[in-house]
């Protein structure tokens, strides 16, 4: 096999994740990529990419679709992505139904009643910030993992003293260094505190996404019913999805505003504002590298000459598409940009409905904050920010930042 195409190994650390964008784009629009050990059709052109994510010949359903999932999920470190019972990885009616019950919920009028209750914890939380009088901050510990975390569990009922424990679960979901039996333990544990939180709605149901959902599991002969499985996963999906990539863009965010003084001019003096930053942001660095997985429910021809056979795992590759060498300029964080058009947030069916509370929060969190800390600088050089370790999620471990720096 030629250096061209053998399988490409993707970083389980996140380390070398420009490096690999470009190793992606040098091999085409798709080539084979190992995923801690499943080879699969990494897809980085965005028009290609696209065109798959609408295609009725994917489907996300392994159990349905992919061959190999009996014998690769038991030891497989990331099978708790391929293996839940949820519209995340359902195909066709079984998504729609699971998406029709959950969408209204995530709808624009919905979502935009929820701006002031995001607008007051930012600002408890930079008053936090400000009382405590340290100069060195850790931002992604301090701002970008309390906020989402908050809406989130507020939204989906989760009791405070749940959240740590939720919260540490759902980073061992992102991580990809953990072992097979660590990923195993962590997801016994994640599961446990999902059983608990549905008893406790089942004691005492209140006016929240857990207990709707609960309810229309325990309403016989209603065809909007989970069956059980449905039920903690569904719950899995709106709690760790909810959180965890806005913890990303927060931090992405905030970590290029400062390495990029003359684009943060533009939102100063006008030229742009901070949705403008957040588009940009999720194109630049969006907050999931690669999604895990789909399948080829037939062979896929491909624009040059390869065919994806039956049965292959697809990965998404959103970071690789969103700055292909086909796009304008696509490695220049550029605010001003005419078309910040992107995949951060998927495409067709499966696009994230979680979007529009994702966008409030990150544009709320960054106005505040510049505003409240104009002189704000990064305390380390960027280059020694360390990735996540994920070849998924797209963070950095801790993001610390001096408040009165010098501009």
């Amino acid at each position: 096999m030629s250096a061209s195409t053998a399988v490409l190994p993707l970083d389980p650390t996140g380390r070398r994740h420009h490096k690999e964008i470009r190793l992606l784009h040098a091999r085409g629009p798709a080539t084979l990529v190992d995923v801690l050990g499943v080879t699969a059709w990494s897809i980085s052109d965005p028009h290609l990419l696209k065109q798959l994510l609408v295609s009725q010949d994917v489907s996300k359903d392994a159990r349905a679709h992919w061959p190999d999932f009996d014998a690769v999920a038991p030891t497989w470190p990331l099978a708790l992505w391929v293996s839940v019972h949820n519209m995340f990885t359902a195909y066709g009616g079984d998504h729609r139904r699971l998406r029709r019950m959950i969408s209204p919920a995530f709808s624009a009028r919905p979502i935009g009643t929820l701006a002031p209750t995001v607008e007051a914890i930012v600002t408890h939380l930079l008053d936090d910030i400000a009382n405590a009088g340290d100069e060195v901050v850790d931002l992604r510990e301090k701002l970008a993992y309390p906020l989402p975390i908050t809406v989130i569990a507020q939204l989906m009922g989760v009791p405070v003293d749940q959240r740590t424990a939720f919260r540490q679960v759902v980073d061992g979901v992102f991580t990809t260094t953990l072992s097979s039996d660590e990923a195993t333990a962590n997801t016994a544990v994640l599961y446990q505190l999902l059983d608990e939180l549905i008893a406790r709605k089942r004691l005492n149901p209140a006016d929240d996404m857990t207990s709707f959902l609960i309810a229309a599991r325990d309403e016989e002969g209603d065809d909007r019913g989970l069956t059980d499985d449905e039920l903690r996963d569904t719950l899995l999906l709106m709690i760790s999805a909810g959180y965890e990539t806005t913890v990303n863009v927060i931090d992405q965010a905030i970590t290029t505003l400062l390495t990029h003084p003359d684009q943060l001019a533009h939102v100063r003096e006008g030229r742009a504002g901070w949705n403008d930053v957040v588009e940009e942001t999720l194109r630049f660095e969006p907050a999931v590298k690669h999604l895990p997985l789909r399948y080829a429910v037939n062979d896929v021809p491909l624009p040059d000459g390869q065919v994806i056979p039956k049965g292959a795992p697809i990965l998404a590759s959103y970071a690789a598409a969103n700055r292909h060498p086909s796009l304008p300029n696509p490695d220049d964080f550029d605010l001003t940009r005419a078309d910040k058009d992107h995949l951060a947030f998927g495409h067709g069916v499966h696009f994230c409905l979680g979007a529009p509370l994702a966008r409030i929060e990150v544009a709320t969190a960054l106005k505040q904050l510049f505003e409240q800390f104009p002189d704000m600088t990064l305390a380390v050089p960027a280059d020694q920010l360390r990735p996540v370790p994920s070849l998924i999620s797209n963070g950095h471990e801790r993001l610390l930042v001096r408040l009165h720096g010098t501009r």
